[in-house]
């Protein structure tokens, strides 16, 4: 299977959307665990970055006054990865966690390991981090190392997707959900390191079994994502001479039955064998270079703290319709983020193009616009009114037409895949899910809401925006706005 024909035959049309019934008994824990291993504490409360949301989106990095690996690794996963709060449901009283990187039906396939190598105050070794307990499971300790294009680091994250929990509900589509998760999540952590002064690099390019041999993962765990932590910001000191100890520790079963998915064990195959390709070059769209009708302001300003941002972020169930509306510089703000350039081995060049719905943007007229970066301006394509549009092309989900601002990020597979083969897959939706991140922290940071789309009649979207196969296909969809506030969730944690 290429990731063509993965991609066609998850796309979603009228005729694909049956009813599903879901198996409730068998729903997957959200939670992996390794019984058996050492378990550290990661200091509760770590010191809030105090650096403004927006400087850290558009590239001012922080610093830390931290002076023990504990606290920082704490730091860095209490802003990326730790539970933030919990939802009530008033129907059963079931309380479930919501959590600071968002997931699709906040069903969370991500794991995040990692390895530290000289880091003060924390031992040397290989670990997974629980959030349901905030806490690192050792499972081992001494040397372990992984080979890196940019060298050694301190601290080795290593991203990995978990797809029957998506799978779970969402069925073969899900591995395109699992790869927005981890771009997300990819994001989260990049934007928390550098909230306290460490850079990061993400590495796509590796051999996924070696990696998965090292951390021995299960079968149902694969890697996605390496990244890669460096900075003065960490503390350090002499790397551990000692033996190398493994722990193990046995992985929780998930669920009573995982049931089989063969598109998705197919795509994953097909990413897996293509991986190790030409860097090549990544060109921008011509249609960049075109002048835009719109220039767009100045953008609007923020002061709230990163860490406050992190915590506080939520997906909207639905957004406040009505006269509600955004002013043009909160819209240029919002864009604004999404031009900063990734650190990873496959971001030579943007594979994502945004093209935007725009309902009420104050002294904006109603329309439909592609985002040009280079300018920072605005081409309309369509005008008038598209909320019904927006949400009748995101499944007749309302959100998309209340939102002030609706957005589909179209990925130029064909490119990619030129450049890195069928892996490149992976690499448009880690794009986009980045891109997601950014959106929602400067949509919480400018007092605004936001929530990823992944579901949308593909084709139909395609055709709304006059898109040729050439000019890429619509991979995730989002919307921005006032979200109307949920009683249901609890205060932070």
């Amino acid at each position: 299977m290429t990731w063509r024909e993965y991609h066609e035959a998850t796309k979603h049309h009228v005729g694909s959307l049956r009813g599903q019934i879901l198996d409730w008994a068998n729903m997957p824990d959200p939670f992996r665990h390794y019984e058996g291993v050492p378990v550290l504490d990661l200091p509760a409360d770590p010191p809030l970055p105090e650096i403004s949301a927006l400087d850290v989106l558009r590239g001012t990095s922080g610093t830390t006054p931290v002076g023990d690996g504990p606290t920082l690794l704490s730091q860095l996963l209490f802003y990326s990865a730790a539970i933030s709060a919990s939802k009530r449901v008033p129907s059963t009283g079931y309380n479930y966690a919501l959590r600071v990187n968002p997931s699709s039906g906040n069903l969370h396939p991500t794991e995040f390991h990692f390895i530290t190598r000289g880091v003060k105050g924390w031992p040397d070794g290989l670990y997974h981090y629980d959030p349901s307990r905030h806490m690192a499971e050792q499972r081992g300790r001494g040397a372990f190392e992984m080979k890196l294009v940019t060298g050694p680091a301190p601290i080795v994250f290593v991203l990995t997707s978990i797809v029957w929990r998506e799978a779970w509900k969402y069925g073969e589509r899900a591995y395109r959900y699992c790869l927005h998760d981890i771009g997300h999540a990819w994001y989260a952590l990049a934007l928390s390191a550098r909230a306290i002064g460490c850079l990061s690099f993400a590495t796509g390019q590796f051999l996924d079994d070696d990696v998965a041999g090292l951390f021995h993962l299960n079968d149902d765990e694969w890697p996605m994502l390496i990244v890669s932590l460096h900075g003065k910001s960490i503390p350090i000191r002499e790397a551990d001479a000692g033996e190398t100890v493994w722990f193990g520790g046995h992985a929780n079963r998930l669920s009573t039955e995982t049931i089989a998915h063969p598109l998705i064990e197919s795509i994953q195959f097909a990413t897996k064998r293509s991986g190790i390709g030409n860097a090549g070059s990544s060109l921008t769209r011509s249609t960049l270079a075109d002048s835009g009708q719109i220039r767009l302001p100045r953008p609007a300003s923020s002061t709230r703290s990163f860490g406050e941002v992190a915590r506080t972020r939520r997906s909207a169930l639905d957004f406040l319709g009505g006269k509600h509306s955004i002013s043009l510089a909160q819209l240029s703000a919002i864009l604004a983020v999404t031009g900063q350039p990734l650190s990873a081995d496959f971001a030579g060049g943007r594979f994502i193009q945004l093209f935007l719905y725009a309902h009420r943007v104050d002294g904006l007229p109603p329309g439909v616009y592609e985002f040009l970066p280079e300018g920072a301006e605005l081409e309309q394509i369509k005008s008038g009114d598209q909320r019904m549009v927006s949400a009748g092309l995101s499944l007749g989900q309302n959100l998309a037409g209340n939102a002030c601002v609706s957005f589909s990020m179209v990925g130029d597979l064909d490119r990619a895949t030129r450049n890195y083969g069928d892996r490149a897959y992976r690499y448009v939706h880690f794009e986009a899910g980045a891109i997601g991140q950014a959106f929602y922290l400067a949509a919480e940071a400018l007092g605004l809401g936001a929530t990823g789309i992944g579901a949308f009649y593909d084709d139909e979207v395609n055709q709304y925006l006059n898109l040729v196969p050439t000019q890429g296909q619509v991979i995730y969809h989002f919307a921005i706005g006032y979200p109307i506030a949920d009683p249901r969730i609890s205060a932070s944690y």
